[in-house]
């Protein structure tokens, strides 16, 4: 588990938050194990009907550890974390709602892909810089943001690596509602809670019809998931990773 994700429970929503606010919020190996596992345990458990990921006041998340990153591009052992938590995602059997605000970067962004409604201030910005550090998408996002934005969108987001602002976000299709930075959370929650409120096997089935077959999904993330990889060890991102890594520094 880890420290920098907190799981709560209000009553019927399980609220999953990650906690780092010095870093961004920026992902490590265990907190996505700590998300799969709540993830897993809330889909298991019937007193939980709605998942609600949430960040920190000015960051969703910044992304990937890149420590993490630079682990794998010098040839050692990544773990199976990510992958669980991108499985998780896609296998969830809840609803799950989202709530960000200022910096959503990476799977800060492909997160969103996945939930069922997601709220944005007017100051965050989705951003998936994975072609620029010589990587590929993640999360499914290859299969899912062409169906959702059209190519040429999903393009501009996935291969070119424009920022959205959240209107932007909002007109194709990947969150739901903009809302003042003061009202978010209030916002998001409202919403789960409404969710949770409908009658569960009903919206069960119409949130399964709705989705489809997932193993078109799950297929994807792992096709991704082996470029991915590959990508990381490769000589063009092992330079931009560390470009990036000096830039930082500096």
């Amino acid at each position: 588990m880890s420290d920098h994700i907190e799981i709560e429970r209000r009553g019927a929503v399980q609220m999953i938050r990650m906690n780092r606010p010095d870093k961004k919020n920026a992902i490590t190996r265990a907190m996505y194990g700590a998300m799969a596992a709540a993830l897993a345990e809330g889909d298991a458990d019937p007193a939980v009907r709605c998942h609600l990921f949430l960040g920190v006041p000015g960051a969703f998340s910044s992304g990937n550890d890149m420590a993490d990153f630079m682990v794998i591009a010098m040839g050692g052992d990544g773990g199976t974390e990510v992958h669980d938590f991108l499985l998780a995602l896609a296998r969830s059997q809840k609803p799950m709602v989202s709530a960000a605000d200022g910096i959503a970067v990476g799977i800060g962004t492909t997160i969103h892909f996945h939930c069922d409604l997601t709220f944005a201030t007017p100051r965050t910005v989705f951003v998936t810089p994975f072609v620029n550090l010589g990587l590929v998408p993640e999360a499914g996002s290859s299969l899912i943001a062409p169906l959702l934005m059209g190519r040429q969108q999903a393009f501009a987001m996935l291969g070119l690596g424009e920022p959205f602002s959240a209107e932007r976000a909002r007109q194709v299709g990947l969150i739901y509602e903009v809302v003042d930075e003061g009202e978010l959370e209030a916002r998001a929650l409202a919403a789960a809670e409404d969710i949770a409120s409908k009658p569960p096997q009903a919206l069960k089935i119409a949130r399964d019809l709705m989705r489809g077959n997932r193993d078109e999904l799950v297929e994807r993330i792992q096709a991704e998931g082996r470029r991915f990889r590959e990508r990381l060890k490769s000589d063009e991102a092992r330079q931009a990773l560390t470009a990036f890594m000096s830039r930082k520094k500096g």
